[in-house]
C-alpha cells in the first residue's frame, strides 16, 4: 500500500538509489572481510587482539586516513542496523516486535535485553571481521578466543560466504521475478 502511494520520484529514483546503496555497503563489507581473510593467512598481526600502549590520535586506525575512518563508521552503523533488522525478521523473534500502544511490559523488557545484547556484540563483531581495529574502552580485544586463528578465520569465511550467498539469492530472485513479470505479460 505504501508503494502504491509513493510518488513517481520516490518509486523511480528513491527506491533504486536505496537499493544500490545497500548493495554497495554489503559488497564493501564483504570485500573488506575478504581482504581481512587474506591478511589472516599472510600476517599474524591481523588477529583481532587488543592494541597495547596506543593513544587515540597518535596512530591512524585506517590505511586510508579520514576517508577510511568514515567508511568504517558507516559500515559499523550499517552492520548495526542490518543486525537489528535481521534479528526482528527471523521467525523466532517476530513475536517480540513491539506494537504501537499495545506492547506489554515483558515484551518491552525483552526488546531492551535483545538490543543490549546486539549492541554489546557489535564491537567484537566488527573487530573479528576486520572492519575496524579500534579498541574500545571495554578492552573487547582481550577475549581469549580472539587469539585463536581457526575461530577467527572460520568466522570471517562464514560471514563472507553467507553474506555473498544471501546477496546473490536476493538479487537473482528479484531479477528473475522481474524478467518473468516482464516477459510473462506478453503471453
Amino acid at each position: 500500500e505504501l508503494r502504491h502511494r509513493a510518488s513517481p520520484w520516490q518509486r523511480n529514483l528513491g527506491y533504486p538509489l536505496a537499493m544500490l546503496g545497500l548493495l554497495a555497503l554489503t559488497g564493501t563489507s564483504v570485500l573488506i572481510v575478504c581482504f581481512h581473510v587474506l591478511e589472516l593467512l599472510l600476517d599474524d598481526a591481523a588477529m583481532p587482539r587488543g592494541i597495547q600502549d596506543t593513544s587515540l590520535g597518535q596512530v591512524s586506525f585506517s590505511i586510508f586516513g579520514s576517508f577510511g575512518a568514515a567508511l568504517q563508521v558507516v559500515l559499523i552503523l550499517y552492520l548495526m542496523v542490518s543486525s537489528v533488522v535481521g534479528f526482528y525478521s527471523s521467525p523466532l523473534f517476530t513475536r517480540l516486535l513491539p506494537v504501537r500502544q499495545d506492547t506489554p511490559l515483558t515484551k518491552i523488557i525483552g526488546n531492551c535485553v535483545s538490543l543490549l545484547v546486539l549492541s554489546s556484540a557489535l564491537p567484537v563483531f566488527s573487530r573479528t571481521l576486520g572492519i575496524t581495529r579500534f579498541d574500545l574502552l571495554g578492552d573487547f580485544g582481550r577475549f581469549n578466543w580472539l587469539g585463536n586463528f581457526y575461530i577467527v578465520f572460520l568466522y570471517n569465511m562464514g560471514f563472507a560466504a553467507l553474506t555473498t550467498l544471501c546477496l546473490i539469492k536476493r538479487v537473482s530472485w528479484a531479477v528473475q521475478a522481474e524478467l518473468i513479470h516482464t516477459f510473462g505479460e506478453g503471453r
